[in-house]
């Protein structure tokens, strides 16, 4: 009986989307839905998420594969952050391989509006390049994966700003870290801004509500931004919005419940 076996979905995520849909999906499908979430494990205290919630990486394309077969999974939505290349290139593999249903949960990128200054560049490295020419000292929102890329500037402090405290010590010779956790406000970005001095923001454009605040903030003050673009990738099927996942999601459900005879 199918009560007896919930329609399993895996959300990977690691983002304020991914949580959301997490909580919106258990709570509109209950028991016909498993919901299963998995974290990178970059951030040591992640937030709360509604349904099962497991850690760590899968061991690339025929690990996640293997995990999608053990596992029974009947759906994957990848929710992962836009610039979270790797997994999302692993979980369009894995689910060709599976034959299993995969929606892309993607975020719209932020667009310059009146005022901004933004300096758009598509990588870290372009970043970098770039950042003595327009600052002295500089707010790096970029993540803590490839903070190397910014070693070495001279003539820039970097303001660094991380969920948690890094594990390792952070690459950089002349910097200063600041933890936060977003969403952030406006004022609380402004403030921020002031108080560090800061005279350029260096931001991936990640899209979504949570982190914009910098962004406008820079613009009200004035201070040029300098926007790395989001990689270009193979989303396949995707929606924007938690109710477009519900739908997909709702859609799925259907197809795998038996119809009674």
């Amino acid at each position: 009986m199918r009560a007896l076996e919930p329609i399993r979905l895996l959300i990977l995520g690691g983002t304020s989307e991914a949580a959301r849909l997490a909580d919106a999906a258990s709570q509109r499908f209950g028991a016909t839905l498993e919901v299963t979430s998995s974290l990178a494990g970059t951030t040591r205290d992640p937030a709360s998420i509604a349904g099962t919630v497991r850690v760590g990486g899968f061991g690339g394309v025929s690990g996640l594969a293997a995990w999608l077969r053990r596992d029974n999974t009947h759906m994957v939505v990848d929710a992962t952050h836009p610039f979270a290349v790797r997994i999302s290139g692993n979980a369009r593999e894995a689910c060709v391989l599976e034959k299993v249903p995969r929606l892309v949960f993607s975020r719209a990128p932020w667009r310059p509006k009146p005022n901004d200054k933004w300096r758009n560049v598509s990588d870290l490295d372009t970043a970098a390049a770039l950042l003595p020419d327009v600052a002295k000292r500089a707010f790096l929102s970029v993540g803590s994966v490839r903070l190397g890329a910014f070693a070495g500037l001279p003539g820039v402090h970097l303001v660094v700003r991380m969920i948690g405290p890094p594990p390792t010590p952070v690459p950089l010779a002349n910097c200063s870290v600041i933890l936060g956790r977003g969403p952030f406000d406006v004022e609380a970005e402004r403030a921020l801004l002031r108080r560090e001095r800061i005279d350029a923001v260096v931001s991936r454009n990640s899209g979504g509500p949570a982190t914009y605040a910098k962004i406008r903030a820079a613009r009200e003050l004035d201070l040029p931004v300098v926007m790395i673009a989001p990689p270009a990738q193979d989303t396949g099927q995707s929606v924007r919005s938690i109710e477009g996942a519900l739908r997909w999601i709702g859609n799925q459900v259907a197809l795998q419940t038996p119809t009674a005879p």
